[in-house]
Protein backbone atom coordinates (compact mmCIF):
# COMPACT_ATOMS: atom_id res chain seq x y z
CA UNK A 1 0.00 0.00 0.00
CA UNK A 2 1.32 3.43 -0.92
CA UNK A 3 2.07 5.76 1.98
CA UNK A 4 -0.09 8.88 2.17
CA UNK A 5 1.11 12.45 2.71
CA UNK A 6 -0.92 15.56 3.48
CA UNK A 7 0.62 18.82 2.27
CA UNK A 8 -0.71 22.21 3.35
CA UNK A 9 -0.15 25.26 1.17
CA UNK A 10 -0.18 22.83 -1.73
CA UNK A 11 -0.58 25.58 -4.34
CA UNK A 12 2.41 27.60 -3.16
CA UNK A 13 5.92 27.39 -4.55
CA UNK A 14 7.28 25.04 -1.89
CA UNK A 15 3.95 23.22 -1.60
CA UNK A 16 3.82 22.37 -5.29
CA UNK A 17 7.41 21.15 -5.19
CA UNK A 18 6.48 18.94 -2.23
CA UNK A 19 3.53 17.46 -4.11
CA UNK A 20 5.73 16.68 -7.11
CA UNK A 21 8.49 15.13 -5.00
CA UNK A 22 6.26 12.86 -2.95
CA UNK A 23 4.33 11.82 -6.05
CA UNK A 24 7.59 10.96 -7.81
CA UNK A 25 8.59 8.97 -4.75
CA UNK A 26 5.51 6.76 -5.01
CA UNK A 27 3.39 8.39 -2.30
CA UNK A 28 -0.31 9.19 -2.48
CA UNK A 29 -0.46 12.99 -2.24
CA UNK A 30 -3.35 14.87 -0.66
CA UNK A 31 -3.24 18.67 -0.73
CA UNK A 32 -5.04 21.53 0.91
CA UNK A 33 -5.07 25.26 0.18
CA UNK A 34 -7.61 28.07 -0.09
CA UNK A 35 -8.41 27.98 -3.82
CA UNK A 36 -10.84 25.12 -4.51
CA UNK A 37 -10.82 25.60 -8.29
CA UNK A 38 -7.03 25.54 -8.49
CA UNK A 39 -6.87 22.44 -6.31
CA UNK A 40 -9.41 20.71 -8.57
CA UNK A 41 -7.29 21.63 -11.59
CA UNK A 42 -4.20 20.16 -9.95
CA UNK A 43 -6.12 16.99 -9.17
CA UNK A 44 -7.50 16.77 -12.71
CA UNK A 45 -3.97 17.13 -14.06
CA UNK A 46 -2.90 14.15 -11.95
CA UNK A 47 -0.71 16.23 -9.63
CA UNK A 48 -2.82 15.42 -6.57
CA UNK A 49 -4.57 12.18 -5.66
CA UNK A 50 -6.96 14.12 -3.45
CA UNK A 51 -7.62 17.68 -2.36
CA UNK A 52 -9.76 19.64 0.07
CA UNK A 53 -9.96 23.44 0.06
CA UNK A 54 -9.96 24.98 3.53
CA UNK A 55 -8.92 27.98 5.59
CA UNK A 56 -6.72 26.11 8.01
CA UNK A 57 -6.47 29.08 10.35
CA UNK A 58 -9.64 27.54 11.83
CA UNK A 59 -9.08 24.41 13.96
CA UNK A 60 -12.38 22.97 12.72
CA UNK A 61 -11.20 23.30 9.13
CA UNK A 62 -8.02 21.38 9.99
CA UNK A 63 -10.11 18.53 11.33
CA UNK A 64 -12.27 18.63 8.19
CA UNK A 65 -9.20 18.32 5.95
CA UNK A 66 -7.89 15.28 7.82
CA UNK A 67 -11.34 13.68 7.89
CA UNK A 68 -11.70 14.16 4.12
CA UNK A 69 -8.31 12.55 3.54
CA UNK A 70 -9.03 9.59 5.80
CA UNK A 71 -12.42 9.04 4.15
CA UNK A 72 -10.57 8.49 0.86
CA UNK A 73 -7.28 6.90 1.91
CA UNK A 74 -7.96 5.38 5.30
CA UNK A 75 -4.50 6.30 6.54
CA UNK A 76 -2.00 9.13 6.91
CA UNK A 77 1.76 8.57 6.99
CA UNK A 78 3.15 12.10 6.88
CA UNK A 79 2.08 15.71 7.32
CA UNK A 80 4.09 18.49 5.68
CA UNK A 81 3.07 21.99 6.76
CA UNK A 82 4.02 24.39 3.97
CA UNK A 83 1.33 27.08 4.28
CA UNK A 84 2.90 30.44 5.06
CA UNK A 85 2.69 34.19 4.48
CA UNK A 86 5.11 37.11 4.70
CA UNK A 87 4.49 40.61 5.97
CA UNK A 88 7.20 43.04 6.98
CA UNK A 89 7.53 46.47 8.50
CA UNK A 90 8.65 48.26 11.66
CA UNK A 91 6.92 47.13 14.84
CA UNK A 92 5.72 50.63 15.71
CA UNK A 93 3.62 50.81 12.55
CA UNK A 94 2.84 47.12 12.02
CA UNK A 95 -0.91 46.59 11.83
CA UNK A 96 -2.85 44.20 14.03
CA UNK A 97 -4.41 42.78 10.86
CA UNK A 98 -1.01 41.84 9.42
CA UNK A 99 0.20 40.51 12.78
CA UNK A 100 -2.84 38.26 13.11
CA UNK A 101 -2.47 37.03 9.53
CA UNK A 102 1.20 36.09 9.97
CA UNK A 103 0.71 34.35 13.31
CA UNK A 104 -2.53 32.64 12.26
CA UNK A 105 -1.20 31.20 8.99
CA UNK A 106 2.38 30.44 9.99
CA UNK A 107 1.85 29.24 13.55
CA UNK A 108 -1.79 28.62 14.45
CA UNK A 109 -2.57 26.69 11.26
CA UNK A 110 0.57 24.59 11.67
CA UNK A 111 -0.28 23.84 15.31
CA UNK A 112 -3.85 22.76 14.59
CA UNK A 113 -2.98 20.76 11.47
CA UNK A 114 -0.57 18.81 13.67
CA UNK A 115 -3.29 18.44 16.28
CA UNK A 116 -5.80 17.12 13.76
CA UNK A 117 -3.29 14.72 12.17
CA UNK A 118 -1.69 13.21 15.27
CA UNK A 119 -4.29 10.46 15.90
CA UNK A 120 -3.82 9.07 12.38
CA UNK A 121 -0.05 9.50 12.54
CA UNK A 122 0.03 7.53 15.79
CA UNK A 123 -1.64 4.65 13.93
CA UNK A 124 0.93 4.71 11.13
CA UNK A 125 3.93 5.73 13.27
CA UNK A 126 4.34 8.51 10.77
CA UNK A 127 6.18 11.81 10.50
CA UNK A 128 5.59 15.55 10.60
CA UNK A 129 7.72 18.10 8.76
CA UNK A 130 7.03 21.76 9.52
CA UNK A 131 8.46 24.42 7.22
CA UNK A 132 10.03 27.07 9.42
CA UNK A 133 12.63 29.60 8.23
CA UNK A 134 16.10 30.98 8.82
CA UNK A 135 14.05 33.79 10.40
CA UNK A 136 13.10 31.25 13.07
CA UNK A 137 16.78 30.84 13.93
CA UNK A 138 17.95 34.44 13.88
CA UNK A 139 16.49 37.92 13.83
CA UNK A 140 15.75 39.49 10.46
CA UNK A 141 15.46 43.25 10.20
CA UNK A 142 11.97 44.63 9.69
CA UNK A 143 10.38 41.20 10.16
CA UNK A 144 9.64 40.85 13.89
CA UNK A 145 6.20 39.29 13.41
CA UNK A 146 7.46 36.78 10.84
CA UNK A 147 10.43 35.91 13.06
CA UNK A 148 8.09 35.42 16.01
CA UNK A 149 5.89 33.07 14.01
CA UNK A 150 8.72 30.96 12.64
CA UNK A 151 10.70 30.87 15.88
CA UNK A 152 7.55 29.52 17.51
CA UNK A 153 7.15 26.87 14.80
CA UNK A 154 10.72 25.69 15.34
CA UNK A 155 10.41 25.34 19.10
CA UNK A 156 6.88 23.91 18.89
CA UNK A 157 8.26 21.22 16.57
CA UNK A 158 10.88 20.23 19.12
CA UNK A 159 8.27 20.03 21.88
CA UNK A 160 6.02 17.90 19.68
CA UNK A 161 8.94 15.59 18.92
CA UNK A 162 9.31 14.89 22.64
CA UNK A 163 5.57 14.41 23.10
CA UNK A 164 5.20 12.05 20.15
CA UNK A 165 8.40 10.02 20.40
CA UNK A 166 6.86 7.31 22.64
CA UNK A 167 4.24 6.72 19.91
CA UNK A 168 6.91 6.39 17.22
CA UNK A 169 5.90 9.62 15.48
CA UNK A 170 8.79 11.81 14.36
CA UNK A 171 8.58 15.59 14.09
CA UNK A 172 11.18 17.84 12.45
CA UNK A 173 11.35 21.32 10.98
CA UNK A 174 13.16 22.73 7.97
CA UNK A 175 14.47 26.28 8.01
CA UNK A 176 15.05 27.54 4.46
CA UNK A 177 16.61 30.84 3.59
CA UNK A 178 15.10 32.84 0.76
CA UNK A 179 13.36 30.42 -1.60
CA UNK A 180 12.62 31.36 -5.20
CA UNK A 181 8.82 31.26 -5.02
CA UNK A 182 5.81 33.49 -5.69
CA UNK A 183 6.01 34.58 -2.03
CA UNK A 184 9.52 35.93 -2.61
CA UNK A 185 8.29 37.82 -5.68
CA UNK A 186 5.45 39.22 -3.57
CA UNK A 187 7.97 40.42 -1.01
CA UNK A 188 10.08 42.17 -3.61
CA UNK A 189 7.14 43.78 -5.37
CA UNK A 190 5.34 44.92 -2.21
CA UNK A 191 8.30 45.97 -0.09
CA UNK A 192 10.94 46.80 -2.68
CA UNK A 193 10.08 50.51 -2.94
CA UNK A 194 9.46 50.12 -6.64
CA UNK A 195 12.78 48.35 -7.28
CA UNK A 196 12.37 44.57 -6.84
CA UNK A 197 15.85 43.93 -8.25
CA UNK A 198 17.42 46.00 -5.47
CA UNK A 199 15.34 44.10 -2.90
CA UNK A 200 16.64 40.79 -4.26
CA UNK A 201 20.22 42.05 -4.18
CA UNK A 202 19.85 43.15 -0.56
CA UNK A 203 18.67 39.65 0.34
CA UNK A 204 21.51 37.95 -1.52
CA UNK A 205 24.09 40.24 0.07
CA UNK A 206 23.72 38.39 3.39
CA UNK A 207 24.78 35.03 1.88
CA UNK A 208 28.39 33.92 2.33
CA UNK A 209 28.84 32.95 -1.33
CA UNK A 210 29.37 36.56 -2.41
CA UNK A 211 28.85 37.04 -6.15
CA UNK A 212 27.88 33.38 -6.49
CA UNK A 213 24.99 33.74 -4.01
CA UNK A 214 21.65 32.39 -5.20
CA UNK A 215 18.18 31.75 -3.88
CA UNK A 216 17.23 28.28 -2.64
CA UNK A 217 15.07 26.29 -5.06
CA UNK A 218 11.74 24.81 -3.89
CA UNK A 219 12.81 21.35 -5.04
CA UNK A 220 15.78 21.42 -2.68
CA UNK A 221 13.44 21.94 0.27
CA UNK A 222 11.13 19.21 -1.01
CA UNK A 223 13.99 16.72 -1.36
CA UNK A 224 14.98 17.21 2.26
CA UNK A 225 11.39 16.94 3.51
CA UNK A 226 10.92 13.75 1.51
CA UNK A 227 14.06 12.25 3.06
CA UNK A 228 12.84 13.08 6.57
CA UNK A 229 9.67 11.09 5.95
CA UNK A 230 11.53 7.93 4.95
CA UNK A 231 12.47 5.00 7.18
CA UNK A 232 16.12 5.87 6.62
CA UNK A 233 15.57 9.00 8.72
CA UNK A 234 13.94 7.12 11.60
CA UNK A 235 16.57 8.36 14.07
CA UNK A 236 15.98 12.01 13.20
CA UNK A 237 13.36 13.71 15.35
CA UNK A 238 13.28 17.04 17.15
CA UNK A 239 15.70 18.47 14.60
CA UNK A 240 15.61 21.83 12.85
CA UNK A 241 17.60 21.53 9.64
CA UNK A 242 18.89 24.64 7.92
CA UNK A 243 18.75 24.80 4.14
CA UNK A 244 19.98 28.34 3.64
CA UNK A 245 23.35 28.23 1.82
CA UNK A 246 25.03 28.88 5.17
CA UNK A 247 23.37 32.22 5.90
CA UNK A 248 22.63 31.21 9.51
CA UNK A 249 25.92 29.38 10.09
CA UNK A 250 27.53 32.28 11.95
CA UNK A 251 24.56 33.05 14.17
Amino acid sequence: MQPVVLITGALGGIGQAMCERFDAGGWTVFGTDLDAAALCAQQAAGKLAGAHAADIRRPGACREVVAALLAVSGRLDALVNCAGVWREGPVESFSEEDFDLVLDVNLKATFFMCSASIPALRESRGAIVNISSDAGRQGNRNAAAYCASKGAVTLMTRALALDLAPAGVRCNSLSPGDVETPMLRFQAERYGNGDPAAYYQALLAKYPQGEAARFIQPGEVADLAFFLCQSGARSITGADLAIDCGVSAGN
